[in-house]
């Protein structure tokens, strides 16, 4: 007996193009985040950072604008040993759900689930969970690919000639100082306007992690990705380059599923619609009884068939004859 977390629709779905589940699997791991990063400000305390203000200083230009740092670029107030961590930790519960998934004679996982949350007895937890399907008379893999798509997907996926290769993940934190230029653009007396600073950490941290996610979808070879969602988050912390200050940190997480080419797409072409008419009359008149009974309006064939009656009815017999 097998279980999954599939939908009825999903397992029709599946079944229409040749696998079947065998069970549901999961993988979890644990982890206690000691050294995130981001131990000193983009703007106060970097080298670079110094160098701009001391610049700005000899021109009299005032205080120093913020730029924003990403994880993906590194530095010292980059939370690159965070994102390390999140990449280990996701990547070890899914490599614990595909040993399952291989354990039980599985080809590949669909409908993936990715959560974190809080561990009671301290550290963050790592969920992975999904359903192992496989093609039966198909031949063993190595490796059973693992995805995020739902069984309807995965099914067009494979009727338009592409598969399933694997999980990607795209991960980036971005930090940015709250100076002077922010401040005075959240005013209220200002208007509506753009903030320039809050536009700046939101692009150049979303663009970080689909870099990342570029990257991972070309570890394993694949020729595109199909991205399932798109998380971001954004929190303000203390300065720790300038007392009474704040920095702004975005984090952004995209998870898809990348997908190769196997084989020419299947085309279902379908059949021509074909109109029916009756010859009986007594049959026709028992369809128009029955649509009037329906309470709808008359459809096209009953329109020609009772077009057809009374153009019989007019027809003299001299005409009939000849």
């Amino acid at each position: 007996m097998w279980g999954s977390a599939l939908s009825a629709d999903e397992f029709a779905a599946i079944r229409s193009v040749g696998f079947e589940p065998v069970g549901q699997v999961l993988g979890a791991a644990v982890y206690n985040v000691g050294f995130p990063g981001g131990y000193s400000c983009p703007t106060y305390g970097s080298r670079e950072a110094e160098t701009i203000m001391d610049f700005n200083r000899s021109r009299g230009y005032g205080p120093a604008v913020s730029y924003t740092h990403v994880s993906g670029g590194g530095g010292a107030s980059a939370y690159g040993p965070l994102v390390n961590t999140l990449y280990a930790a996701r990547r070890k519960a899914v490599a614990r759900m595909t040993g399952q998934c291989q354990a039980l004679g599985g080809h590949g996982v669909v409908g993936v689930s990715l959560s974190l949350g809080r561990f009671p007895a301290g550290g963050v937890e790592f969920n992975a969970i999904g359903t192992a399907i496989r093609a039966p008379g198909g031949i063993r893999l190595s490796a059973p690919f693992t995805s995020a798509v739902s069984g309807q997907e995965f099914a067009k996926l494979i009727m338009g000639g592409l598969v399933p290769v694997s999980l990607v993940l795209g991960i980036s934190i971005g930090v940015r100082h709250d100076d002077w230029l922010m401040r005075g653009q959240t005013r209220w007396m200002v208007g509506n306007v753009e903030v320039a600073a809050y536009t700046e950490l939101v692009n150049r941290t979303r663009q970080d992690a689909r870099n990342e996610l570029h990257l991972d979808v070309g570890r394993v070879s694949a020729d595109g990705v199909v991205i399932k969602r798109t998380e971001m988050h954004v929190g303000e912390a203390e300065c720790r380059g300038k007392e009474r200050a704040h920095d702004y940190r975005a984090e952004v997480t995209m998870l898809g599923t990348a997908i190769s080419h196997f084989g020419r797409e299947r085309q279902h072409r379908e059949r021509p619609s074909l109109a029916v008419l009756s010859l009986d009359p007594e049959r026709r008149g028992a369809a128009r009884t029955g649509a009037g009974a329906m309470g709808s309006g008359p459809s096209l064939s009953v329109l020609l068939s009772e077009r057809h009656d009374s153009q019989e009815e007019t027809r003299n017999p001299d005409q009939e004859q000849q």
